[in-house]
């Protein structure tokens, strides 16, 4: 290879990292969009999770359907991207403990975010 084919590859190669990087985030922020309730993690997990989405939707689109050719960027490609950063957040928030809280009281699962403590406010006296 010479030096001009070497910089064209590493070209293209860097031009589709940042596709899917882009993507990977919108896709992050349209999964934690449909997702209801508070999310655990901030901006950096959000874009991960994207990202990881859209490569697991995609491959596994790819694995099933080997004929279809599938970029991130079209309709089918967000789609299945979104469902997979979905569920790379479900199970993120699942993990995180963020739907069940283990009770107090034994055998009985509450769920965390109908539990919540009352704030006290102090009096001040005269």
């Amino acid at each position: 290879m010479t030096q001009q084919e070497i910089m064209l590859v590493a070209e293209n190669a860097a031009n589709e990292m940042l596709v899917w990087v882009g993507f990977g985030t919108l896709v992050g922020l349209a999964a934690k969009a449909i997702m209801p309730g508070r999310d655990p993690g901030g901006a950096v997990s959000t874009m991960m999770m994207g990202i990881g989405g859209a490569v697991i939707g995609c491959g596994t689109l790819a694995y099933f359907y080997p004929e279809a050719h599938v970029t991130p960027v079209s309709i089918i490609g967000s789609v299945v991207a979104t469902g997979g950063a979905f569920t790379l957040l479900f199970f993120y928030k699942l993990l995180a403990g963020s739907f069940f809280a283990e009770a107090e009281d034994g055998d009985r699962f509450t769920h965390r975010y109908r539990r919540r403590r009352r704030r006290r406010t102090m009096i001040r006296g005269t």
